[in-house]
């Protein structure tokens, strides 16, 4: 299947956007623009319809997840939307038992630590995730030429939180596991592997115009360690949905140094975080992939000529670049101004006019 042609048959109305076309790197009208994390916490909107709403369960709900994931393109006048739902939600659909604490994030139960504790993880089939279907149908609805950006989170990212229970700094029990049991890391990385794939699939088939593999915290290896431990299940992930011919990207966080394996993997689009310049990006990751990035978040909470100055500088850094989509270098941060968005989703626009 093709990127033109949905299981309809009929041509995608997102297919000619910017937002696509810089991911299969073909000349644009303008830099397209989006933001990681657009959908959530710096709205108010977004914090009224939640109000008393679990996290989970709001990933749960359609109707909620259309509304979130439609107000910053209402807002901004973003060019594509990510899908409002989070890394843990196929987890949680086959029974891990994991809830997401306010001020904590994903904490689980019973962590994975030995063999048997992988019977934990199931396959995941269309029907655990039906309300993923159902909203992504009302979405690409709403969007019409809007591409609907589907996401999951990456082996390694997923592994770390099963395996540590929770959020972690230093990663120890992962490490350990994946330096003391290597067999037993490998099939869970497998495992999850399937796991996220079908998540992908999913998403995909309910129509979501690309998707993007969030590695979160896989900026904590070296890359040898990278390379043999985690890059197998990463590539099986990404391949696993090359086939339906939508735009792949990979992400992580503090990836400098992975960045021409996390290409290697089989992205079409390697996003670069704020630490490392697109130019040089591009000399890492090497030929053949658009970019996506990579304005620091901080800098939003300074002028608007600062703002203006230090977007000029990543878009300076992306004049070179084969596709290059307008992207801050992690997400944004919770107590973030939205006009400060929104300016610079125009900014953007306007000095990239073609």
């Amino acid at each position: 299947m093709s990127a033109i042609d949905r299981p309809t048959g009929q041509p995608s109305q997102t297919y000619d956007s910017a937002f696509l076309k810089a991911c299969r790197r073909e000349p644009v009208p303008h830099t397209p623009v989006w933001f990681m994390r657009q959908a959530g916490r710096s709205l108010p909107e977004y914090r009224k319809v939640r109000e008393g709403t679990a996290m989970l369960e709001s990933c749960m709900r359609p109707d909620l997840v259309t509304e979130i994931t439609l107000q910053p393109v209402r807002r901004h006048g973003v060019d594509a939307a990510i899908f409002f739902s989070d890394i843990v939600v196929p987890l949680k659909a086959i029974g891990v038992d994991l809830d997401i604490k306010p001020g904590v994030g994903p904490v689980v139960a019973q962590p994975i630590r030995r063999r048997e504790d992988l019977a934990q993880l199931r396959d995941l089939t269309p029907e655990d995730v039906s309300y993923v279907t159902e909203a992504i149908g009302m979405l690409t609805g709403e969007l019409g030429s809007t591409p609907l950006i589907g996401f999951a989170g990456a082996p390694f990212t997923l592994a770390s939180y099963l395996v540590e229970g929770g959020p972690s700094k230093n990663h120890e029990h992962t490490k350990a596991l994946m330096y003391g049991d290597p067999q037993l890391w490998a099939d869970l990385l497998d495992r999850l592997a399937e796991i996220t794939a079908s998540f992908l699939k999913v998403q995909i088939e309910a129509g979501a115009s690309a998707v993007q593999l969030f590695d979160s915290w896989v900026g904590a290896l070296a890359p040898a360690d990278y390379r043999r431990s985690v890059m197998p299940a990463s590539a099986k992930v990404l391949q696993s949905v090359a086939s339906y011919g939508v735009p792949r990207i990979h992400f992580g966080v503090g990836t400098g140094e992975l960045l021409g394996l996390m290409g290697e993997a089989g992205a079409d689009v390697v996003g670069v975080d704020y630490r490392v310049a697109l130019d040089e990006a591009a000399r890492r990751v090497g030929p053949g992939k658009a970019l996506q990035g990579n304005l620091d978040p901080a800098v939003l909470f300074s002028t608007e000529d600062a703002v203006r100055g230090k977007a000029d500088e990543v878009l300076a850094a992306a004049a070179g670049l084969e596709g290059h989509v307008f992207n801050l270098g992690h997400g944004v941060l919770p107590t973030t101004d939205p006009d400060a968005l929104t300016r610079l989703v125009d900014y953007v626009h306007t000095r990239t006019q073609r």
